[in-house]
């Protein structure tokens, strides 16, 4: 849920379920885990767990780690990745309520893992661009934070606002404390069921913990191929500032769909995003 003040329900996981830092330092060389001996022969030494043993000193997580091995361990064996995965990316297509779960491969490029249904929606198509509009931002961010005591089951931030969001959105007054979280209630977050947040926050927790300090999450109004766009245009047609957005965000949407690499993402003085191709994928 965002923080925005204009509904009660729309309120911050309070001082009650800080969120844990992505930042947070892996000290720890052992721990609990959900590895195996086969796994870390594919994947590679063994990643410092100092993460994963702050996350696992909740219940909720030893929970959701204890219920979710086996269906995880099978997501990622079905496609013969790695696991724990080194590299994830999380993609959400607001009009199609999706967010689909990518995992990085050995040459750099990702494999879509699966797609979680969005279950609760607010505001319209387009960015969100004050505090109180009740929008889903759309751009390009990365997780800030995990969040085991939320309440909304658990939940993940997302760095709204951005440097574009900053640029672009009202100064001032953008709002914030936008998550990916369970519960299926929102105004202005990405809300899953709470089955589908405890298998992500799982992923995350061990990607976080394998050395992955950012998580990428792009959000874009709908699928912005062909048809998508069609839809878009005749549909918010006049709107020249919103069309000029959608088409930025389309250029990177176009160099992930056309190597499964994440593009480069920075951003100029006006908010605009501009895009390199990246060689590795990270």
């Amino acid at each position: 849920m965002s923080k925005d003040s204009s509904n009660a329900s729309d309120r911050p996981h309070g001082p009650q379920s800080t969120p844990t830092p992505e930042s947070s330092p892996d000290r720890s060389a052992s721990g609990p885990g959900l590895r195996s001996s086969a796994d870390l022969r594919r994947c590679g030494p063994a990643p410092a767990t100092g993460f994963k043993d702050q996350q696992l000193k909740h219940a909720r997580v030893r929970a959701a780690a204890a219920e979710k091995e086996g269906a995880i361990r099978e997501l990622f064996g079905r496609q013969n990745l790695c696991y724990p995965p080194r590299r994830i990316f999380l993609r959400v297509f607001k009009k199609e309520r999706t967010l689909e779960l990518w995992a990085g491969q050995k040459d750099g490029s990702y494999a879509r893992l699966k797609e979680y249904a969005i279950c609760a929606s607010s505001g319209s198509l387009g960015p969100k661009r004050r505090e109180g509009d009740g929008q889903v931002p759309e751009g390009f961010y990365v997780i800030s934070a995990f969040n085991p005591r939320s309440n909304f089951h658990l939940s993940l931030r997302v760095n709204y606002p951005n440097e574009s969001d900053s640029i672009l959105g009202a100064q001032g007054r953008l709002g914030g404390d936008i998550y990916i979280h369970g519960d299926c209630v929102t105004i202005g977050c990405v809300p899953l069921t709470d089955e589908g947040i405890k298998e992500l926050y799982v992923i995350a927790v061990e990607a976080r913990s394998a050395g992955q300090q950012e998580i990428p999450v792009h959000i874009f109004p709908a699928r912005m191929d062909a048809a998508g766009m069609r839809a878009l245009e005749r549909d918010y047609a006049g709107n020249q500032t919103l069309w000029d957005f959608w088409l930025n965000l389309k250029e990177g949407f176009d160099i992930f769909e056309k190597h499964r690499k994440l593009p480069g993402v920075r951003v100029n003085a006006n908010g605009r995003y501009i895009f390199t191709e990246s060689s590795d994928g990270r």
